[in-house]
Formats: C-alpha cells, sequence, structure tokens
C-alpha cells in the first residue's frame, strides 16, 4: 500500500493538501457524524454510508432485533454478500440482512454523563440531564448532522462491502450495495467509488460474542426462545417473575439487571473477576452476583414445555466454583461483541493469533484489538484509512470528536504524522507492555493522558505551519473527569 503523502517527508504542507481531495465515511452514528463533520470544516469532500435509514448509530431505538449469532461465536465471522439474494425472501427479511437492527434497548441511557460526553461541534442544550434516554441522544446527533448539512451526503440503506487499494493504485476502491424497498417488494443498486481515503466509523456493536461454555449450543438449540444474547433484548416485560441467569458484567448486563431487578423474580449475574468489572457497586443489591458458568447440562428427563409455554428449563448450571443453579428462565448472554471490518477483506484475518499479527494485519482471531494503528487512529502501512471510536471504556462522544478533529487535520495536510519506522516502532513498544487481562485499547481514566500526548505532537506541527493549534478538552469538560475520576478512586 502507497502511502499518499500523510507521514513525515521532505514534501510540503501545501503539497501534501492537494493529494486528498475526497473521503469515504463508513457509519452515521456519533464517530461518523463528527468525522464527516470536521473534515468538511477543512475543506474536504466526504461521502458517508450507513447501512441503516437513520442517522444515530447505536442509539438508534429499533423494536425489531437481529439474527441470533451462532453459538459459540468467538472470532469475526465471513460475510456472505449475497445473503440478499436468496430466493424467496421477503423486503422485511431483507431490510433485516441488509441493513440488521443494533443493540439498543427501549430504556437504553448513557452511563457516561453528558458533561463528559460531547461534541465540540455542539454544546448540549441548556439544562440537559446528566443522564437522558437513547431518543435524547439520538436527537443531539442528528442536530449536529443538521448543523452541518450531514444528511445531504449520506447514502441511506448502503452497505459497504469492499474496501481495496490494489497494488500500484493511488485511490481507495469502495464497493457498496443499497437495499431498494418499495411496498413489498426489493432490488439492490451495486456500485463501486473511488477516494482518496476512508474512514471506518462503523462501531463495535454488530456481531455478538458468544462463548465456548460447554453445553450453551444444547441448551440454545433446545430452548432457543429462552436463551439469547443482549443484542436481541429490548424491554424487561418478558422476564417479569422469571428467574434470569445474565452472563458478563458490562454495561448491558449492568442495565438488564436494573431493569429486570423488582419484576417479582430472581436476577443471577454470572462473571468472571476482571478489573475492567466496572458494575460491581451498582448492581441492584437483590441481584446475586455469581461465579462464571462452568457448564450448562440438560436434564433429558425433561421435555420442552409444550407450545412455547414458560416454565423452568429442565437443567443445571455449573459454576466455576462448582455450585450449581436450577430452575433458570432464561439465559441471555451479555458477553460483548466481536470487533470485525469484513469489508476490509485480508486485512482481517480471523484465523491468526493475536500474537502472530505482522505489520499489516488489522484483526485477529481475539475479535477485539484492532493491529497496527497510530493512536488507535491511523493505519500504519497507509493513513489514508483511519478508524474512529477503536478506543475503549472513554467519554465516547468527547474522545471520539477529539479523535476525528486530529484525523481531519492529518487528511487535510495541516497536520504531519511521524516518520512510518517510528509509528511502528511505537506500536512494537505498546504491544511489549500488554500484560495477560489487559484489553488493548482501553484508556479507562487514561484518557487525559492520550490527549496530552496526542496534542503534543500535532500542535508542534501546527505551531511550526503558524496555524492555531487544536485545543483539547475544555475546563468544564476537565472539571467533570477530575469529579467522576475522584469518586471512582474512591470506591
Amino acid at each position: 500500500m502507497s502511502m499518499m503523502g500523510v507521514a513525515g517527508s521532505s514534501e510540503s504542507p501545501e503539497a501534501d493538501r492537494t493529494s486528498i481531495r475526497r473521503v469515504a465515511v463508513i457509519g452515521a452514528g456519533i464517530s461518523g457524524v463528527t468525522s464527516a463533520a470536521h473534515l468538511i470544516n477543512e475543506g474536504l469532500e466526504v461521502d458517508i454510508y450507513e447501512r441503516t435509514g437513520t442517522i444515530g448509530g447505536v442509539w438508534c431505538y429499533d423494536e425489531r432485533v437481529d439474527h441470533e449469532p451462532p453459538y459459540p461465536n468467538t472470532v469475526p465471522p465471513a460475510q456472505n454478500w449475497a445473503d440478499v439474494e436468496a430466493e424467496g425472501l421477503t423486503a422485511a427479511e431483507a431490510q433485516i440482512l441488509h441493513g440488521p437492527p443494533g443493540p439498543c434497548y427501549q430504556g437504553l441511557k448513557n452511563n457516561v454523563p453528558t458533561t463528559l460526553m460531547r461534541s465540540s461541534l455542539l454544546p448540549w442544550p441548556k439544562g440537559t440531564d446528566e443522564f437522558v434516554d437513547q431518543g435524547c441522544m439520538v436527537r443531539y446527533l442528528q442536530d449536529i448532522a443538521r448543523l452541518h448539512n450531514l444528511a445531504e451526503r449520506v447514502q441511506f440503506h448502503t452497505r459497504v462491502e469492499s474496501v481495496m487499494k490494489p497494488a500500484g493504485d493511488a485511490r481507495w476502491t469502495v464497493k457498496t450495495s443499497t437495499l431498494l424497498v418499495e411496498e413489498n417488494t426489493f432490488s439492490v443498486l451495486k456500485k463501486s467509488e473511488s477516494f482518496d481515503a476512508v474512514v471506518v466509523a462503523s462501531g463495535h456493536y454488530h456481531v455478538p460474542r458468544v462463548p465456548d461454555i460447554p453445553g450453551l449450543r444444547a441448551w440454545k438449540t433446545r430452548f432457543p426462545d429462552r436463551v439469547m444474547h443482549s443484542k436481541s433484548y429490548r424491554t424487561p416485560e418478558p422476564f417479569k417473575g422469571k428467574t434470569v441467569l445474565l452472563i458478563g458484567a458490562g454495561a448491558s448486563s449492568l442495565d438488564i439487571a436494573r431493569e429486570v431487578d423488582g419484576l417479582g423474580g430472581t436476577v443471577y449475574q454470572s462473571r468472571r473477576k476482571s478489573k475492567y468489572d466496572r458494575t460491581v457497586n451498582r448492581i441492584p443489591g437483590a441481584v446475586r452476583r455469581v461465579a462464571m458458568v462452568a457448564e450448562f447440562t440438560v436434564d433429558e428427563m425433561g421435555m420442552p414445555p409444550p407450545g412455547g409455554v414458560p416454565g423452568a428449563i429442565p437443567g443445571r448450571v455449573l459454576l466455576e466454583d462448582r455450585t450449581t443453579l436450577e430452575s433458570i428462565d432464561f439465559v441471555v448472554v451479555a458477553t460483548g461483541y466481536i470487533t470485525s471490518y469484513p469489508f476490509l477483506g485480508d486485512l482481517e484475518q480471523p484465523l491468526v493469533a493475536w500474537e502472530d499479527a505482522d505489520e499489516t494485519t488489522l484483526i485477529t482471531a481475539d475479535g477485539y484489538t484492532t493491529h497496527n494503528l497510530h493512536k488507535d487512529i491511523f493505519f500504519i502501512p497507509d493513513p489514508t484509512l483511519a478508524f474512529i471510536g477503536v478506543s475503549h471504556l472513554v467519554s465516547t462522544f468527547s474522545l471520539f470528536d477529539f479523535q476525528a478533529r486530529v484525523m481531519a487535520k492529518v487528511l487535510a495536510g495541516r497536520v504531519r504524522l511521524p516518520d512510518e519506522s517510528v509509528m511502528k516502532a511505537e506500536h512494537r513498544e505498546r504491544k511489549a507492555r500488554f500484560q495477560p487481562g489487559d484489553k488493548f485499547h482501553v484508556l479507562l481514566w487514561g484518557e487525559q493522558a492520550y490527549i496530552t500526548e496526542v496534542l503534543t505532537w500535532v500542535n508542534a506541527n501546527l505551531t511550526r505551519a503558524g496555524s492555531a493549534p487544536v485545543e483539547g478538552m475544555d475546563a468544564k469538560w476537565l472539571a467533570a473527569y477530575n469529579k467522576h475520576y475522584a469518586a471512582a478512586m474512591a470506591q
């Protein structure tokens, strides 16, 4: 892959600015909206691809649910791009396959306060609460899009199926398919377009991760409506008066526990001890936190409820501490998502172990790390491929907006990246510091240090060019950050 003049060289900054004109942005959630707006502010042409029909990303609520994943599901899967060409599909079925509903549930609220979760492009309306519902989040993102006239640049119901730069080519070829629905019929429009740069802003929450726990597949096969991934959760009503086993201790597990608790049933949260478990002091007192599931067993004498009539699953759950749970009505697998960019072709290597990733691989079998990124943004072998939203356990809107500002400055030629050898060395050093149990992209109370580090490099470039520096987070954000950091450390 060629380097397109965005890394350090002897060329002038003015010459760099002429090399990138047109940029593709994949996704219209917070990462895509802020990326597109900042790129436009830098004078670049932008096309946005969004596979659903609206702006808002993971915050858009849809009563429909995606197809359940395979059980287990632990590595990035191969994408069947011909899925909507199957015989006999209805328009509704094609819409689910082509632009699957996300994981947003009806009661979803932000778990990072709005004082820490905002874009530099638009303040929250005066009087906005610290924690708001998903509808308020969507309106905020759509207000940013309206302010910057982004809707006219979005190709809705359009999924990106291939992003490639053939050897010797200076531009990226982006192949897409657009689902066109008219009443009960549909068709697919295929297109291929060329871009100087591509920004991947498609988020993390598409491919459910299902652990390979002995017996879980048997439970799912025998009782398919009683075992589900949290991506399919919408409301707590189906669990009223039931015994529910949640597997995992992340944000969705906490939210579901809170919603189901108090509905007259029993809730277990099965989890493995982790330094990233931030739910321990926020889980409702009645929720029973137990060890991680070791095995599911089925009572072969038990019969499935006729016609799907509710009743306890005839089986037992053995935990890692050797205790046993019985009379479980529902299992919700809240074990997160697999990071996958299937449109990037051979850059995704799902059969390669994390430690065996070479200097051109992006995704490996762990399904979490996006390898070979400088500052979690720029693909080191060719920085005209950029990613926004990779960093994890951060202030999301604020940090992704900051990353988008930096990305736009680089692609516009106003800031130079370090030499490729320097970026590679820094990435190797970062991997060398990686410890078992770590998550590579987690910043968790380290984002201010990250921002300072990035600004040191960015503003040194801008100062030499006589340009205004990029601002970091403002005083209000810093005060809120310090307040919440102190509270977290006191727990």
